[in-house]
């Protein structure tokens, strides 16, 4: 067998795998029920600190709530989502991932006095204190990397990324490959952090 004809056969492998792996969107929508009470109708949150779902990577999404489901043996404990979660079957995982990012993003806006320090870090970093820039896994336009499973921030809740860097920071969350996460925020100051998170708020 040729490379080109074992290429072609591993990605079409690959594509119906996806296919067969890819939750059913209106499913999705009519499991989604219990959750529009915090994650709103359109998967937009009426709260800033819970997150809004809308437009994020299925990938993504699948994975946290995995997570949830470990409750307390797990890198993301939260009591309320341990309780939604620890009911929901793979399936039910696939089908609300599947819908939640089928929905459009919301995008917020930036506060100017944030702007700068923001972009700053979210596009240059800190070399100083070797904090990475958010740039190299979540993209220029905060849209990240789906089959890497790094989430959209673009547009996301401010307050509700403040407290996830914060998460981060105590170890309260742990699911970060490889403590990347864990690695650059212990750098950051509390400025740092809310700066770069009203920058995500508006980025798009």
């Amino acid at each position: 067998m040729n490379k080109l004809s074992l290429y072609t056969k591993i990605s079409l492998l690959i594509i119906f795998s996806a296919n067969i792996q890819a939750g059913d969107i209106a499913k999705g929508k009519e499991k989604s029920i219990t959750c529009v009470a915090c994650h709103g109708e359109a998967g937009v949150s009426p709260s800033p600190v819970w997150p809004k779902l809308a437009g994020q990577h299925e990938s993504y999404l699948s994975a946290q709530l995995h997570e949830f489901k470990k409750g307390p043996d797990g890198k993301r404990n939260n009591a309320i989502m341990y309780g939604i979660s620890v009911a929901l079957s793979s399936e039910d995982i696939d089908d609300l991932s599947a819908y939640y990012s089928s929905l459009s993003k919301s995008i917020g806006t930036t506060a100017d006095k944030s702007f700068k320090l923001g972009q700053n870090i979210y596009r240059g970093g800190n070399m100083e204190y070797k904090i990475q820039a958010c740039i190299a896994c979540h993209g220029p336009n905060g849209d990240g990397n789906g089959p890497a499973a790094i989430p959209v921030l673009s547009g996301q809740h401010a307050e509700y990324v403040y407290l996830q860097l914060k998460n981060f920071q105590k170890d309260i969350r742990s699911n970060d490959s490889n403590k990347m996460m864990r690695n650059i925020v212990h750098r950051m100051t509390d400025n740092e952090m809310k700066s770069v998170a009203q920058y995500i708020q508006g980025l798009h």
